[in-house]
């Protein structure tokens, strides 16, 4: 996580207030023809076929077992063209995916090498630029729990690709964009979404699988436990961390079992926990889950991160959590778990 400065600040208050816009990554392939619809509504977890031409809806690849492969998008931008987009690291593993299914399929795959927009905002919407030099292909809508939004997806233009939002969007930095989507509790591939993710775990379920449709890759499991309520073991729920655990500004042996210096009581409030830090239960028991994603919230004061949690986290409720610095040094922070999303 990098330091967030005024720029962020600024940015972050126009997620919420205004218009906040930034190149993010995201990788997109094209899906075209006479089988394109027939074959995407066996592979993903959407009714891609119910799609109107210039709608969209997200989606998920699901293997055999029911476990996530990868949290898509799909765009339906002709009677047999799709457009599918994913995030920036992914795309080769959804063609892949694609791939292994398509059998005496007539339909063609194409990784597109298009660039991404996205204007996050009460003002979003009204904040697409408007007769600019290579317009974006495709305008989409975004909703992210708490946030207007739009995505921008073409060819990259000659120029600035952020002159396809309007001068009044502001520039927003790595780390406010960040904090808003874990304020918003939206998971991510390779961060909340790993192998053996189950939908109903990072709450994908509702906005992602057509129970209506006729059979897809992995329903079985999404169908089960739908009829179950949903009950998981786990649960992507937010962490706000606190201030440093035992830090009083005086040496010793803090609250967290954690021999300090003087000198590292005084500073422990600075550091921030890393992706990858771990969740106890307060009374040091039980390991509940591990840090998938960590910033600043400028809004909160705080450090927010998003982890999926064991279900005996009944949020809201005290957590700790503990990592090893790259000194080997041994911290430690209190936190609450929340439930997602942080943001009304």
């Amino acid at each position: 996580m990098t330091g967030a400065g005024r720029s962020d600040d600024d940015g972050y208050r126009a997620l919420h207030d205004a218009a906040a816009v930034r190149v993010v990554g995201r990788d997109a392939l094209r899906v075209v023809g006479p089988d394109a619809a027939s074959y995407l509504q066996g592979q993903v977890s959407q009714d891609v076929e119910a799609l109107a031409v210039g709608s969209s809806a997200e989606s998920l690849l699901l293997s055999p077992q029911g476990k996530v492969e990868a949290f898509v998008r799909i765009t339906r931008t002709g009677e047999d063209i799709f457009v599918v987009d994913t995030d920036a690291g992914w795309g080769e593993a959804v063609e892949a995916r694609l791939r292994r299914f398509k059998l005496r399929v007539k339909a063609d795959l194409e990784p597109l090498a298009w660039v991404c927009v996205a204007i996050r905002g009460p003002g979003a919407a009204g904040s697409v630029a408007a007769g600019v030099p290579d317009d974006p292909a495709l305008v989409l809508t975004v909703d992210w729990p708490g946030f207007a939004g739009v995505d921008l997806l073409g060819p990259a233009p000659a120029g600035d690709p952020l002159t396809w939002a309007a001068p009044s969007a502001v520039r927003c930095g790595a780390e406010a964009w960040e904090a808003a989507r874990i304020e918003a509790g939206v998971p991510v591939n390779g961060r909340e979404i790993t192998e053996g993710t189950i939908a109903a775990e990072v709450g994908l379920v509702g906005r992602t699988v057509s129970f209506t449709k006729e059979c897809f890759t992995g329903q079985e499991l999404v169908a089960r436990l739908d009829a179950r309520g949903s009950k998981v073991a786990r649960s992507l729920r937010a962490v706000v961390v606190g201030t440093p655990e035992g830090a009083s500004g005086g040496g010793g042996r803090a609250d967290d079992g954690i021999d300090r210096t003087e000198g590292e009581a005084e500073t422990a409030g600075e550091e921030v926990p890393p992706v990858g830090a771990a969740v106890w239960t307060t009374d040091g028991e039980h390991l509940v889950g591990t840090l998938s994603s960590v910033a600043r919230s400028p809004g909160l004061g705080a450090t927010v991160a998003l982890a999926t949690l064991h279900r005996r986290i009944v949020p809201p409720e005290a957590v700790s959590v503990r990592w090893t610095d790259p000194d080997g040094v041994e911290r430690g922070r209190p936190a609450e778990a929340r439930t997602l999303p942080l943001v009304g």
